[in-house]
């Protein structure tokens, strides 16, 4: 069993949106920092995005306006807001937590979770 399950993909036409969500897999796990990641086809697993438990985010340029991460503590839940939606956004979307976050950057922790399929199609 993975530590994190991430949920919320699907098939969306170009210039739509969706919304991923990440939580811990079991009760005895929290929500600290937290990365969104994803993998396209023949390419690297690659950072999206990240936040840490105050709320401060970084994003990477491909995805700045057009996506958003939250989270909600007391649901230990973080979320990817997509919009805009692309069809180079197609990929497994991950999110990763017990890394550190810092106003560089986050470096990414050793728990994930099994992947979320996002397909834009134009």
């Amino acid at each position: 069993q993975m530590p994190l399950v991430e949920s919320g993909g699907g098939l969306v036409q170009a210039g739509g949106s969706l919304t991923l969500s990440c939580r811990p897999s079991g009760r005895t796990m929290g929500l600290g920092a937290v990365g969104w990641y994803r993998q396209a086809p023949g390419k690297r697993r690659a950072l999206v995005g990240d936040i840490n438990s105050a709320g401060q985010t970084h994003y990477v340029e491909p995805v700045e306006g057009r996506f958003t991460i939250s989270r909600d503590n007391a649901k230990s839940t973080a979320y990817l807001q997509m919009n805009s939606l692309k069809p180079e956004d197609t990929a497994v979307y991950y999110c990763n937590t017990g890394g550190t976050w810092t106003s560089e950057g986050y470096v990414q922790g050793d728990y994930w979770g099994q992947g979320t399929q996002v397909t834009v199609s134009s």
